[in-house]
């Protein structure tokens, strides 16, 4: 699907260098956000808006998105999905039938973001999902696209990691069983580690619901199996829910956790007890240089915090939309054949340097990109460990 002869093309941010320009009437490039601004993960849902939020607003500044020589104005409209699938599909039939966007962006977690990428490439909508890494939303759908690395990339180095920094033979797991995300990651860390450990080598594999909020069952058992750490493929409500709870039950061993930690909300929730804990994500905030400490620098100023990998996820599938959009050459009134420019376009991107680092596509519309491992430090912040790129 993305060919190999394609040019790189960089969204430059226009914000710090052109004075604000009136919006001229006509005409609006409409994106359509279904996220989750309510349920499991609202702060999820929250960093993406804004992240969306100030690259619009950047734009806009400067009279909107150059077409073919002419402006137009980012027109954004965000739907909640509540967090929940049902949701996830019927607010993005309704940006597609109602809202008449041209691309999507979103939705964020994987168990949202599978069914609704069904519903785009039925309805020949482009979309590019941020956050999901699950392979089954971009699998054989030519419409769907992502800006995050796949599970079976991001499990055997949250392995690979483990096993050297805590010298670890065994481990254990416990999972969410009917999210999608959730579930695929603890299947390939537990394929992972077994591969390069042993069968049995996992000593517990857990699950609990998506209402769940004591998980002393689970708990004590896998603690009773005596495994070197604990990996925690879980949002950031639930980890922050079950390592207090392990630490209550004597658990003094480390955790190791997914880029679902990587909220901004984890440490609110959570406090010290996951502090001292790892875990693999997209992007560190800390450290960073270039265009990345540019956006955080502008994204904490204007909202108060430091930007979760979310955030700048977002920010980089808005930027390949909007490079998309541009190399169409020109606004079409067609909303179908925009829509169909606006997918070519993005398959034949061969290379996109993101500020969550520079990544390749293959044929599914998966970027090949670096992971990075993060260590939350005793102030409570995310720190860069080390990066980890595909061979």
């Amino acid at each position: 699907m993305l060919k190999k002869n394609a040019c790189v093309f960089v969204l430059s941010c226009l914000s710090a260098l052109c004075a604000p320009t009136a919006l001229a009437a006509g005409p609006t490039i409409k994106v359509g956000f279904p996220i989750p601004l309510t349920g499991e993960i609202p702060k999820v849902g929250e960093s993406s808006k804004f992240a969306a939020e100030l690259y619009r607003e950047e734009i806009n500044a400067a009279g909107g998105l150059e077409v073919g020589g002419k402006k137009y104005p980012l027109e954004f409209i965000f739907e909640d999905n509540e967090s929940k699938p049902e949701t996830a599909v019927n607010v993005t039939l309704k940006l597609i039938e109602r809202d008449n966007v041209l691309a999507i962006v979103g939705p964020q977690s994987s168990r949202q973001a599978v069914p609704a990428a069904a519903v785009a490439n039925d309805n020949e909508v482009p979309m590019i999902t941020p956050w999901s890494t699950n392979p089954e939303a971009t699998k054989d759908k030519p419409w769907v696209f992502r800006a995050a690395f796949l599970d079976p990339f991001q499990a055997p180095v949250a392995a690979d990691f483990a096993a050297k920094q805590f010298g670890a033979k065994t481990s254990a797991v416990l999972f969410e069983i009917s999210n999608d995300y959730s579930k695929g990651l603890a299947d390939n860390f537990k394929s992972a580690w077994e591969n390069r450990h042993g069968k049995g080598s996992v000593v517990a594999f857990e699950s609990h619901g998506p209402k769940d909020q004591d998980f002393s069952a689970q708990l004590t058992k896998m603690i009773a199996a005596k495994p070197d750490f604990i990996f925690l493929p879980e949002n950031y409500s639930f980890a922050a829910l079950i390592i207090p709870q392990a630490r209550d039950l004597g658990f003094k061993a480390s955790f190791m956790g997914s880029d679902a930690w990587g909220s901004a909300e984890l440490m609110k929730l959570c406090g010290n007890a996951c502090k001292g804990q790892f875990f693999s994500t997209h992007y560190a905030a800390a450290g960073a240089q270039g265009k990345t400490k540019e956006f955080i620098d502008k994204y904490n100023k204007k909202y108060g915090y430091v930007p979760d990998d979310v955030a700048a996820l977002t920010w980089d599938a808005v930027t390949l939309i909007a490079g998309a959009v541009q190399k169409a050459g020109a606004l079409d009134g067609n909303t179908r054949a925009m829509r169909k420019k606006i997918r070519d376009n993005l398959a034949t991107v061969q290379e996109f340097k993101g500020i969550t680092g520079d990544m390749r596509f293959d044929a599914q519309g998966d970027p090949i990109k670096c992971a990075v491992i993060v260590a939350i430090d005793d102030k409570g912040d995310f720190t860069f460990k080390e990066s980890v790129c595909p061979k």
